[in-house]
């Protein structure tokens, strides 16, 4: 099972995911609660969202998740740990290092959506693929699923 992160300064959107990319856990949590599911949760890999800031300036906020993203590498102990930038995602996924966080969500959509192919979640009594998920979650699914295709 694959545990991906979408880091932030103060709270972390995650999917623990199978290798048939189906997600069996997601959540938005504190870091610190983030922390607890990296040391405790049943994972075989680990791959976390990288900041590249390509030559522009950067600031507190950046920082700060730089330093959220090495304490969740230091806490894993996962066989494999692996970043994903979010360049990679985009081309993965959309074809295009210009593809905006909603161009993203409908490529997923597309992708995995069974019935609700309008939001991808469908409703509590027939739930679709994405059924949960929220805005940072979809970003640590796009980790997840860039992840598995460039494997």
């Amino acid at each position: 099972m694959i545990l991906a992160i979408d880091p932030g300064t103060t709270e972390s959107a995650y999917v623990i995911c199978g290798e048939d990319y189906k997600p069996l856990y997601i959540g938005k949590v504190k870091n610190g609660e983030m922390l607890e599911i990296i040391e405790n949760y049943d994972y075989d890999e680990l791959v976390i969202e990288m900041m590249a800031s390509y030559g522009m300036a950067v600031g507190r906020e950046v920082f700060e998740t730089c330093v959220w993203i090495g304490r969740f590498w230091e806490a894993s102990t996962a066989q494999k740990k692996s970043y994903i930038y979010r360049k990679d995602e985009k081309m993965n996924l959309c074809g295009s290092t210009r593809a905006k966080d909603t161009n993203i969500r409908v490529a997923l959509i597309d992708r995995f959506a069974k019935h609700d192919l309008k939001n991808g979640k469908g409703t509590k009594q027939n739930p679709d693929w994405f059924y949960g998920f929220k805005k940072d979650i979809w970003a640590a699914y796009a980790v997840a699923v860039t992840y598995l295709d460039m494997r």
